[in-house]
């Protein structure tokens, strides 16, 4: 049998950073969770690293080490996104205070540690949320860029364009200059955009299949989606909500269940209409090198199928 892949989950939970998180540690075959580190983003960060231990202890994995990072972007004003995911980032279930510590170390003295003691190229960075810390890190500890694996991220979007401007998707929004940090690094990242997102949908069976594990952690992710996608419904006219940061988890368990293609993709960082895009040459238009693979699509069955089997294992 292969070792599982050790990884960082850096994270803003956020509902589906929550389930992304509970589907990593309900994978431990396919994925040992090294730590997880929270960042500033969908609330502020004194409420992602409480929802980060939140959510260990619902998967009952108290024994995960959760550190809190960068507070705000690089050299902008955070912009926080309530009005989607709730005043606690985790609305919808309600979930005691975590009981576990926080780690004492800053999440992005964690990740430099980790890479420099950890075998070159054993380490997958999976963020989930804003780049600050993974860009805090690689700027203070150049070293370690040789070091990790690949980057596999939740962020940006070619044909679906933004959800938090009409150009950009809210990760990268929030910190471009972060983002522009990571995809000018050399790592070999690969990229899960609102282009495939948007096709995983909590529709209402797919939602029941989570309440009918009869399980507690059934019952929150429900709950959590029934909340989340009050917004998703009204803004898209859609079936349900987008579980964005899954995407990164079922990624790294089971690629096959997504396609896409290595293409160049910048940031913008100085537009008037466009800060935070991501500038993907889809059809290779630019001439510029490939530095991401850009995934396309996903099996939507499949992904679910995944998803709730290994909730059931919670």
């Amino acid at each position: 049998m292969t070792a599982p892949r050790k990884i960082i989950i850096d994270t803003d939970p956020g509902q589906d950073d929550a389930v992304a998180i509970l589907l990593a540690l309900a994978s431990p075959d396919e994925l040992d969770v090294l730590g997880i580190t929270a960042v500033a983003g969908n609330v502020p960060l004194s409420l992602t690293q409480k929802n980060s231990r939140i959510v260990c202890e619902l998967a009952n994995k108290p024994h995960v080490k959760v550190f809190a990072g960068c507070d705000v972007p690089l050299k902008r004003k955070l912009v926080t996104a309530e009005h989607v995911h709730g005043k606690t980032g985790l609305d919808g279930p309600t979930l005691p205070d975590p009981t576990m510590a926080l780690q004492d170390a800053h999440a992005v003295e964690f990740i430099i540690n980790t890479l420099r003691n950890e075998p070159a190229d054993s380490v997958t960075l999976c963020p989930l949320g804003p780049l600050t810390n993974i860009a805090t890190a690689l700027q203070t500890a150049p070293d370690i860029v040789s070091r990790i694996r690949e980057i596999v991220l939740m962020g940006g979007a070619y044909f679906q364009v933004g959800n938090i401007t009409p150009a950009a998707e809210f990760n990268i929004y929030v910190d471009p200059e972060a983002a522009e940090i990571v995809f000018k690094s050399g790592i070999p990242l690969t990229v899960l955009p609102l282009d495939v997102t948007h096709k995983a949908l909590v529709t209402k069976p797919r939602n029941e299949a989570f309440r009918a594990l009869g399980s507690h952690v059934g019952h929150a992710v429900a709950e959590m989606t029934e909340f989340f996608e009050r917004f998703d419904k009204e803004k898209y006219g859609s079936e349900g909500a987008p579980l964005h940061d899954p995407c990164v988890t079922a990624y790294l368990i089971q690629p096959d269940l997504f396609t896409g293609r290595h293409i160049n993709v910048e940031i913008e960082t100085q537009g008037t209409f466009t800060q935070g895009m991501t500038v993907a040459d889809w059809w290779g238009v630019s001439g510029r090198d490939p530095n991401s693979l850009f995934i396309g699509d996903i099996n939507a069955d499949g992904f679910f199928d995944l998803l709730t089997e290994r909730l059931g294992r919670l």
